[in-house]
């Protein structure tokens, strides 16, 4: 199973993610796919087993992922403060992978009913969510 977990600016919510998976699911092979460096590192100071970087790197990973996991703000084009490029987010939304968005109320755009959640009961959905999929 692929999972990829996407993430831009400073890499905290993908970082919680991935932190939690591995916590429960450490034989789950993980790839961090952030919009910069500084998002990179910190997935991979969670304990995802590659890291990458950039648009590219977002566009070859989604073709065969099997969970893509990220704000939702990844299938909305120049969202995260512009960090998301229309081909990312086409790429990311295109893709035959299972996605499990984070709603967050950032960037504007709003998601009805994400404010009933905090980000830490959002993240325990994703987790959830996971572990339905793992055979």
């Amino acid at each position: 199973m692929k999972i990829i977990v996407i993430d831009g600016q400073g890499g905290k919510m993908g970082h919680t993610v991935i932190t939690q998976l591995k916590k429960s699911h450490p034989e789950l092979e993980i790839t961090a796919i952030g919009t910069n460096s500084i998002a990179t590192s910190s997935m991979l100071k969670a304990g995802a087993d590659a890291g990458a970087t950039g648009e590219n790197p977002v566009i070859v990973a989604s073709r065969d992922a099997d969970i893509i996991i990220g704000p939702i703000g990844i299938v909305i084009a120049n969202s995260l403060l512009g960090e998301i490029t229309p081909v990312m987010a086409e790429a990311i939304a295109s893709s035959n992978a299972y996605k499990i968005l984070i709603p967050v109320n950032k960037c504007n755009h709003y998601v009805v009913g994400c404010d009933k959640l905090s980000l830490n009961e959002s993240i325990h959905e994703v987790i959830e969510q996971v572990e339905m999929m793992i055979p």
